[in-house]
């Protein structure tokens, strides 16, 4: 009776290199040394490119089948040096790419983004455009206004605040769609993609003329396109429409003095305007040139007044 062979299911790998061992020393081939601990081990055996790999270090002279210890974690690039690195990179140029930086520091580029992103705290912005560049004397004189005006405001406090009345003006178009952002909405895997077109703006808008204060709006008036505004329509529109509302919107505003804060256009500027805010027993309130964050509507109302009338 012929005893059928037994796998031998429960085995470590220590056993199968000595087995390995075994047989390079009675000079099995490598590949038959695969064969024959394949059809004992099963699934549990050592890879092919293993039992090469242990061949190699026993014909180099190790004879040992256990592993050597390994030093622990393994290296990575995320450490203090590199971190320096990176950082002393940035400062150099703001505007280095993380490929560059991989290849400054010889590590991958997955190791520059999670050192830059997740170690630095580094995002990489865009530049915010602005409508001028300032000269010195223009950054001067507007330090020199806000600084007034910060001096005004500690010495009245807010009676300061409420006697100021902003006016400025806006384009309102007929219809505007709606924004990207606010067009976003859930999908799912197997949604078809979302398409916006792309669409031109009516030629139909028109100019709107807010004067408001710390209580709210006070006037509101709007001029269809093509329309001019001159020094002479501004006067008409504070002498016959500004002051009347006013004197019915906040009674016993006008028996103080009136700041009038409007940005330096020119019929915003003129000596026919200054004239008339004399005679208004008002003041305008100097706006340094190219200072669009002094405008308080741009900021606080026609943002949030178009986002509203989008679509």
């Amino acid at each position: 009776m012929v005893k059928m062979a037994t796998k031998l299911i429960n085995c470590t790998k220590e056993e199968q290199r000595s087995v390995i061992c075994f047989l390079w020393a009675e000079g099995v081939l490598g590949a038959k040394i695969h064969l024959r601990i394949c059809a004992q081990y099963g699934d549990k055996v050592l890879s092919r490119r293993i039992v090469y790999d242990w061949i190699e270090m026993f014909e180099n002279g190790c004879m040992s089948v256990t592993e050597a210890e390994h030093s622990g974690r393994p290296a990575t690039a995320t450490n203090t040096r590199n971190e320096e690195r990176a950082l002393e990179l940035i400062h150099e140029n703001r505007r280095i790419t993380v490929q560059e930086v991989s290849g400054r520091l010889k590590v991958s580029v997955g190791s520059a983004y999670s050192l830059i992103h997740n170690s630095l705290k580094f995002c990489k912005v865009c530049a915010r455009w602005v409508p001028k560049e300032l000269t010195e004397e223009r950054k001067r004189k507007c330090l020199d206004v806000c600084s007034q005006d910060l001096a005004r405001y500690r010495e009245e406090g807010d009676n300061f605040l409420q006697q100021i009345v902003t006016g400025d003006e806006t384009w309102i178009h007929h219809y505007e769609p709606k924004s990207k952002r606010q067009s976003m909405q859930w999908k799912h895997p197997s949604s078809p993609v979302a398409k916006k077109f792309k669409m031109q703006l009516p030629a139909g808008k028109l100019m709107l003329t807010v004067f408001w204060e710390s209580q709210g709006p006070i006037l509101k008036t709007y001029q269809e396109c093509g329309t001019t505004v001159t020094s002479a329509t501004y006067c008409d529109m504070l002498q016959r429409e500004l002051k009347p509302a006013i004197c019915s919107k906040r009674r016993g505003k006008l028996s103080k003095e009136i700041l009038l804060l409007h940005d330096n256009a020119r019929p915003h500027t003129a000596a026919r305007t200054l004239e008339t805010l004399k005679q208004l027993k008002s003041e305008a309130m100097e706006h340094p040139t190219y200072s669009p964050d002094l405008a308080l509507s741009d900021f606080h109302l026609f943002g949030l007044l178009k986002n509203t009338l989008r679509g």
